[in-house]
């Protein structure tokens, strides 16, 4: 009953369990519970946040992903990789968790240090390819489409060049209003970049791109 309750709706409490149980005529604890559920390999987790995806969004995604179901793996050796995101100056605003004992809080391996008024973050912008990993660039103002422009052209296009890529390769970057806006279409368009068609809402996964860039420069 426990297994078959959980497996229905995983958001069902102990507590909640422990009451079924009740009305069917079984008296267990919230331990007995969790430990049937951990013998099934069954664990209480966070919930992993994901983009509120519309069935339009649905529908996109299965339609990339049977478009590039058959492409060889060089094919996305050509893929030049984009995306900008924001990184805490100091500490990280995700709650972390550590194994201490009771009276072990305070000591420094157990905690996580914080400056006044918070530690600041910026911007960034980066690009990387199965060639390696391109420029990094710090946005220090509000990005439009003209300054996302610059952007390229200061470190997409230098980027591509120095990791030979040669001819043939495609940039890719999400639906963001800067990057779908006219004057960076016109942009690409002149310089003629082929870009990789993106389904909307296809992004959610973190800011990968930009975040591997930041961690090995």
């Amino acid at each position: 009953m426990i297994l078959r309750k959980v497996r229905n709706q995983p958001r069902t409490t102990r507590g909640e369990l422990v009451n079924d149980l009740k009305r069917a005529g079984t008296t267990v604890s919230k331990v007995t519970v969790g430990n049937t559920l951990r013998r099934h390999g069954l664990k209480s987790c966070m919930a992993r946040k994901v983009p509120l995806l519309k069935p339009a969004h649905v529908k996109a995604r299965l339609k990339f992903a049977n478009d590039h179901l058959d492409d060889p793996e060089e094919s996305w050796e050509k893929v030049m990789w984009s995306d900008e995101t924001k990184m805490e100056r100091f500490g990280h605003n995700s709650t972390k968790r550590v194994w201490r004992k009771k009276n072990d809080e305070y000591h420094p391996k157990n905690t996580s240090p914080t400056v006044k008024h918070g530690g600041g973050n910026i911007m960034l912008w980066g690009c990387f390819s199965a060639h390696g990993t391109g420029r990094l660039h710090c946005i220090k103002e509000r990005m439009t489409g003209a300054m996302y422009c610059e952007i390229l052209g200061n470190n997409l296009l230098p980027s591509v060049r120095a990791l030979k890529m040669g001819r043939g390769w495609v940039f890719q970057h999400d639906n963001d209003p800067k990057h779908t806006a006219r004057i960076t279409k016109q942009w690409l368009c002149k310089k003629h970049i082929k870009v990789l068609a993106w389904p909307s809402q296809c992004d959610g996964q973190g800011h990968r791109p930009v975040y591997v860039c930041a961690q090995i420069l």
